[in-house]
C-alpha cells in the first residue's frame, strides 16, 4: 500500500513541475493520461497473471520481494530517462505496475484456535476443492463472491478517489495559481488519507463493512455534488477568462476533497471473503480490477477536466450513489464472521465444519491402523514365543 500511494503521489506531484514538464517536451492530455494508463495496464498483468501463482508456487515472502525489486529497477527507468525520451518514462510506469501487482498478498496468522481452524479449512479445500483458477468458475458461491468483487472494486476507482490521487494536481490548477500551494496541499492530502485509513481500523470492526461501505458512498457522493457547486457557481478572480478562486472558495473545496478521502474505503471486504484455497489468486484479480477501471477513466480524465471542468464531479456523485444502492442490496456483512468459515455466508459448505470432520476420520482411521498394527505385532509374539516344556 505504502509502494502504491508513494508511486501515485509522485507521478502526480511531476505533472505539476515546470522541470518534468520541460524535460519531456511539454507532453499533453492523452500523454499525460497514456503515462499513468501504462501504470495500471502492468498492474493489471501482474495482479490477474502472476500475482497468484507466484505466490502460491514461491510463497507470499517470495512473491512480495520480487514485486520489490521490480519497482525498484523501475524507479531508476523513470528517474534516469534521457531528456526527451518519454518512452523510457512510460515502460518504466509499466514495469512499477507490474512489480506492485505482484507484491498484495497476505496470509492469517492467529493463536492455537484459529490455526486449528485453519488446517480444517485447508484440509477440506485440498480434499473436497480445487485450488486453481478454474475453481472461482465451478463454484457457484466463488463465482457470486467474485462478481461482487468485481463490481465493488472496479466501482471504487470510478468513485473519483482513483482521480484524485493521480490527479489532484491537474485539479488544483484549476482552483489556486501557484504551484507551491498545491504542493503542500498534495503533501496534506497523502497526510491526512493515513490517518483516515487509520481511523477506519476501529470504526469497521465497530460498525461493520456493508454500513461503512454505504455510508463512505453516500458520503462521498455528497462531497462531490457539492465540490462541483461550489467550483462552477462562484465567480473566478483575476483575468477575464481565469479559473483561479478566491482564498475561500480554495480552502472550502480543498476541504470536501479531503472529506472525501475519509469516507473511501473498499480494501478489506474483497480480503475476507474468499476461501483460502483461492484468496491470493481472487484477491489479486479482484484488486486489480481498480486499475482496469483505472485504465479506462484516467486516460480520458486530463481531456474531460479541460472540456467539462468541475462539472466533471457531477459523475463521480452519480457513481458513487449508485455503488451505495448496490451494496445494501448485494453485498453481505462480513463483520465477526471467521475467515475460514466465509464460504456459508455465500451459500457455500463451512469449511471448518466438513474439514474437522475430514480431520476426525483421519485421526480415527490413524488410531484404527495403530490398534491393528499392535494386533498384528502381538500375535506374531505370541507364534513365535518359544513353547514350555512340562
Amino acid at each position: 500500500m505504502v509502494l502504491y500511494g508513494y508511486d501515485a503521489s509522485v507521478y502526480n506531484s511531476v505533472q505539476g513541475s515546470k522541470n518534468w514538464v520541460l524535460y519531456f517536451n511539454d507532453p499533453d492530455d492523452n500523454m499525460i493520461g497514456a503515462v499513468n494508463t501504462a501504470y495500471t495496464v502492468g498492474a493489471i498483468f501482474g495482479g490477474f497473471f502472476l500475482g497468484g501463482p507466484v505466490a502460491d508456487f514461491l510463497g507470499r515472502k517470495y512473491g512480495m520481494a520480487i514485486g520489490c525489486v521490480m519497482v525498484i529497477a523501475s524507479t531508476f527507468m523513470q528517474t534516469f530517462a534521457p531528456r526527451g525520451n518519454i518512452a523510457c518514462f512510460l515502460a518504466g510506469r509499466c514495469i512499477i505496475g507490474i512489480g506492485q501487482g505482484i507484491a498484495l498478498i497476505r496470509e492469517p496468522h492467529e493463536v492455537e484456535e484459529e490455526l486449528l481452524k485453519i488446517r480444517e479449512a485447508i484440509e477440506y479445500e485440498k480434499e473436497a476443492i480445487s485450488g486453481s483458477y478454474s475453481a472461482l468458475w465451478k463454484d457457484k458461491s466463488l463465482r457470486k463472491r467474485m462478481a461482487l468483487a468485481l463490481v465493488i472494486n472496479a466501482g471504487q476507482q470510478i468513485t473519483g478517489q482513483g482521480t484524485l490521487n493521480t490527479y489532484s494536481t491537474k485539479i488544483y490548477q484549476k482552483v489556486f495559481p501557484n504551484a507551491g500551494q498545491i504542493a503542500l496541499i498534495n503533501a496534506l492530502n497523502a497526510t491526512f488519507g493515513i490517518i483516515f485509513t487509520l481511523n477506519a481500523v476501529w470504526i469497521i470492526d465497530r460498525f461493520g463493512r456493508k454500513f461503512l461501505l454505504i455510508v463512505g458512498g453516500i458520503g462521498m457522493g455528497i462531497c462531490m455534488i457539492i465540490v462541483a457547486a461550489v467550483e462552477t457557481e462562484t465567480p473566478s478572480i483575476g483575468d477575464p477568462g481565469s479559473d483561479v478562486k478566491s482564498t475561500p472558495v480554495g480552502i472550502s473545496i480543498v476541504f470536501l476533497l479531503f472529506l472525501f478521502i475519509f469516507f473511501s474505503t473498499v480494501w478489506i471486504w474483497t480480503s475476507e471473503i474468499f476461501s483460502m484455497n483461492v484468496r491470493a489468486q481472487a484477491v489479486g484479480m479482484a484488486s486489480q480490477t481498480q486499475n482496469v477501471a483505472n485504465a479506462i477513466v484516467q486516460q480520458f480524465f486530463p481531456t474531460f477536466l479541460n472540456n467539462c471542468g468541475f462539472y466533471a464531479f457531477y459523475m463521480f456523485a452519480g457513481i458513487n450513489f449508485l455503488l451505495s444502492v448496490f451494496v445494501f442490496f448485494f453485498i453481505p456483512e462480513t463483520k465477526q464472521v471467521p475467515l475460514e468459515e466465509i464460504d456459508a455466508l455465500f451459500g457455500g459448505a463451512n469449511h471448518v465444519t466438513h474439514g474437522e470432520e475430514l480431520v476426525a476420520g483421519e485421526k480415527q482411521l490413524q488410531v484404527m491402523q495403530s490398534n491393528t498394527g499392535t494386533e498384528k505385532a502381538e500375535a506374531v509374539t505370541i507364534e513365535n514365543a518359544p513353547t514350555r516344556q512340562h
